[in-house]
């Protein structure tokens, strides 16, 4: 009987280890509890919902200064919800950023004559 009780309040206790925290209703302290948003990172959080409520993880992303995608995935495995939904990773495809053989190629020295430098 004895080891069944405290089963069930170890269970409890695992449980609310992992309840989901809402960053639109959440207190700093509760904030907090998510493992990785310290004071500094909570402080911003709050500041940022003061003009309105968070739409969505981009939103979130986008207003609180200091957390990405990354953080923001890392935030939602930890517990965090924006709405009550989870963080949903994105592809997003770079168009401005060059190749990677037209990068090397940017970056070879070029002779007034046209040809390249020797390494």
């Amino acid at each position: 009987m004895l080891r069944s009780m405290l089963a069930a309040a170890l269970a409890a206790l695992a449980l609310n280890v992992f309840a989901a925290v809402d960053v639109n209703k959440a207190s700093q302290a509760e904030l907090e509890g998510v493992k990785g948003i310290g004071p500094a990172l909570s402080g911003k959080i709050l500041t940022a919902r003061k003009t309105s409520d968070f739409k969505d993880w981009g939103d979130f992303v986008d207003r609180v200064a200091g957390v990405g995608p990354g953080n923001a995935a890392r935030f939602s495995q930890a517990g965090l919800t924006v709405g009550g939904q989870a963080y949903v990773a994105t592809t997003v495809a770079k168009t401005d950023k060059p190749a990677r053989g037209e990068r090397k190629a940017a970056h070879k020295s070029v002779h007034s004559d046209g040809q390249a430098a020797p390494k």
